[in-house]
């Protein structure tokens, strides 16, 4: 399993970086679960990175608008993500699903076919009236992403393991791997999931609360990054 860790700012992408991290992921908490951060600032991570490590970019909890989504999913590639992460959180159905997904990997392909484009949808689903992460790996296969993720929309302490059961995320994974897609298990983790993590063996865990002590409000810290790094091992 990759470990992606998600700062905000260069300072903490430095020490995630120095803590172990695999994917650098630059996102801006204060815009919500995957809100997205300013094209500089993955500038910034990208230039600090060097191409040691992968970069991702988050372009928000996005609402149903392909024009709006594609553009800001171009906006960070050319700002230098590897990986441009979309969240539909907006989305009702499985065809909104495929517009806003076709739109948004067109623009990121037509840019550069080595970027990769992650679908994410979340695991409180029923809670804030979205799709099923659990029908998302047969609609990127469709669309042409590469990546699925669950993460939780909204951030108060309860993890991706409150809201989907363990079958439910060994069957998302399995179907992802079967439509030959990566997977990656986000939202609210903490050190007491990481035994179940390793049954279940995504490609990807992302984090940032766990890295921050407990509060994804706070820094990241480079000694928690290497702990959790060493504990995946």
């Amino acid at each position: 399993m990759r470990l992606l860790v998600s700062p905000m700012n260069v300072e903490e992408a430095r020490a995630a970086l120095f803590g172990g991290a695999d994917i650098l992921d630059v996102k801006n908490p204060k815009e919500g679960s995957l809100g997205a951060n300013f094209p500089w600032a993955i500038r910034e991570v990208a230039n600090l990175a060097s191409g040691r490590v992968p970069i991702s970019a988050t372009i928000g909890d996005l609402d149903y608008k392909p024009g709006t989504s594609s553009l800001a999913a171009l906006g960070a590639a050319v700002s230098g993500a590897d990986y441009i992460k979309a969240g539909l959180l907006g989305i009702k159905t499985m065809q909104q699903a495929e517009e806003m997904l076709n739109a948004i990997v067109k623009a990121v392909k037509d840019l550069d076919l080595d970027k990769k484009v992650v679908a994410a949808a979340y695991s409180d689903y029923q809670r804030v009236n979205s799709i099923s992460p659990l029908i998302l790996p047969e609609i990127a296969k469709r669309t042409g992403a590469d990546v699925v993720m669950v993460d939780t929309a909204i951030k108060d302490g309860r993890s991706t393991f409150d809201f989907l059961h363990q079958i439910d995320l060994r069957n998302f994974i399995d179907s992802a791997h079967s439509n030959e897609l990566e997977v990656a298990i986000a939202g609210t983790l903490g050190f007491q999931h990481l035994e179940l993590l390793k049954r279940l063996q995504p490609d990807i865990i992302g984090v940032r609360g766990i890295v921050c002590g407990g509060d994804r409000r706070s820094s990241i810290k480079a000694e928690l990054v290497k702990k959790l790094k060493m504990a995946l091992v």
